[in-house]
């Protein structure tokens, strides 16, 4: 059998089976002549067969880069490309890692040397990155190999893609509704198959909402757990870097890869989880909102459907909920929130050289700014404070629970325009609030949380289910993912537009 047919007949369902995954059986569809089989594998079992000699990294690099021909048109997921880029580099022959040769995205938030990155924003549609941060070198490091980057709002502010200078990214599983936000390009290309496993960040469930919107999983780590991309700027420190990947193992093995590490290390490294924990868990579950709303019908019905398989798995689950006013906290997290859009419109009106480019900002971005003009003076040392009892309040109810387990949002994937940068800005914003109602309280507290593809709405669209745990404890959810994903595996059901059928 020649590399060709041995590829068309059994590396995807071998490739599944090493990384530990349940076999679906007759459900797993046929692997015609005109699909692509790598589209199927992670990006582990892609570099496993660099290693071994069945494929190059530059074949890895071209097949990718054909999916994303076929597909991206659609999705427009991958806002810049760097394809010459990717094939010098598998060309110099020097790739190494346990990702040696693996396609990877960076989001366009992230500044890689030498390529644009617009931030979203037409502010910055001709910025160029001069320096390379450490986390994203430490991936390169450890052989990603970096297509280009992908989509995101402007300056990550909404839970959905669909900004006003690169245009909305489309959901693979229905191209009329959102991919969420802010990752939601990453998110994209993954779900559709261009890439295994793409960088992402997460400053209010910007890992976490794409991942359920898109039926991929993404863990968001603790504050302090990966490599910073800048240094503190006094807002808080809510955001953290790391990936949306089709499997657990690819985004365990990457945070190992790119956590900090050494006498700085403010925590203790997770280091590689491999495999399901064999600890049963104490599992606190909790439907409603910190409004004390319930969420739409399927939403409510996927999360306890996660915990009856958490109770069949045989972890103790039972309900209960930390005590948080969603008013008070609500009003806390968008204060440092829209720290950010404030201080950019102070800085750009200082100067009559740059005072006209306000303009170029969206309607999204300067209500905020004004949002932040009309706080007290002290609003922001207030938030930051708020936050600090929230970490001691999540401290004590992780000592009766292991893990957490909520939606991750109050909706199945909205449509697109929905939460558009241009709706009017009250009504975008109290959307926005109720929406995204369950994850920024992790960024907030620092906790660990992430979400898991576990069911999907009757229209077809993923809904996701988020587990947290006391910061600094990824290794029980990560341990935990690995024995859901095995429980419910995932791995072969594809949205109708993707790489398995492009």
């Amino acid at each position: 059998m020649d590399r060709r047919e041995f590829l068309k007949a059994s590396l995807a369902a071998a490739a599944w089976a090493a990384a530990g995954c349940v076999d679906p059986g007759p459900r797993r569809p046929r692997l015609d002549g005109d699909q692509d089989p790598l589209a199927r594998l992670d990006g582990l079992a892609q570099a496993e067969l660099v290693r071994k000699g069945e494929v190059t990294p530059a074949e890895l690099i071209q097949a990718a880069m054909r999916r994303n021909a076929a597909l991206d048109p659609t999705l427009n997921a991958i806002v810049t490309e760097s394809f010459d880029r990717a094939l010098a580099r598998a060309a110099a022959g020097s790739l190494e890692g346990p990702f040696a040769g693996v396609p990877y995205l960076l989001k366009d938030l992230t500044d890689w040397q030498g390529v644009r990155c617009t931030q979203g924003s037409r502010l910055f549609l001709e910025q160029v990155s001069e320096r390379t941060p450490a986390f994203v070198q430490r991936s390169e490091a450890a052989g990603l190999v970096v297509l280009g980057k992908s989509n995101t709002p402007e300056f990550g502010l909404l839970p959905s893609t669909e900004g006003l200078a690169l245009g909305a990214a489309r959901n693979p599983w229905s191209p009329a509704h959102s991919t969420g936000g802010s990752s939601g390009g990453a998110a994209a290309a993954v779900a559709a198959g261009i890439v295994a496993l793409a960088e992402a960040s997460d400053g209010g469930g910007s890992i976490r909402i794409p991942a359920s919107c898109c039926g991929v999983f993404g863990l968001k780590p603790s504050r302090g757990r990966m490599l910073a991309d800048a240094e503190p700027d006094g807002s808080g420190d809510i955001d953290v870097h790391h990936c949306v990947s089709r499997s657990v193992r690819d985004s365990a093995w990457l945070l190992a890869l790119t956590e900090q590490s050494g006498p700085s290390a403010s925590l203790r490294p997770v280091g590689r989880v491999t495999g399901p924990g064999e600890r049963r868990l104490r599992v606190a579950l909790s439907t409603r909102t910190y409004f004390g709303d319930e969420p739409h019908p399927e939403v409510k019905a996927a999360a306890e459907s996660a915990a009856r398989l958490c109770d069949e798995l045989g972890h103790r689950v039972f309900e209960a909920a930390p005590a948080i006013s969603g008013e008070a906290f609500a009003e806390h997290f968008l204060t440092v929130w829209a720290y950010g859009p404030a201080r950019l419109v102070e800085m750009l009106e200082r100067s009559a050289s740059t005072r006209g480019a306000v303009a170029l900002l969206e309607p999204w971005t300067l209500g905020l700014a004004e949002e932040f003009a009309r706080k007290a003076l002290g609003s922001l040392d207030a938030a930051l404070d708020y936050f600090a009892g929230l970490e001691r309040t999540l401290d004590v109810f992780f000592a009766g629970a292991d893990v957490w387990l909520t939606p991750v949002l109050a909706s199945p994937p909205p449509a697109l325009g929905e939460l558009a940068p241009d709706v009017p800005f009250a009504t975008l914003r109290e959307r926005c609030i109720r929406y995204v109602s369950y994850t920024p309280v992790h960024n907030a507290a620092g906790t660990p949380a992430m979400s898991m593809p576990l069911a999907w709405s009757a229209a077809g669209l993923p809904i996701g289910t988020q587990f947290a745990a006391r910061r600094g404890d990824e290794a029980t959810l990560l341990g935990l993912a690995y024995e859901l994903e095995e429980a419910r595996p995932w791995a072969e059901r594809w949205p109708g537009l993707a790489a398995a059928k492009a």
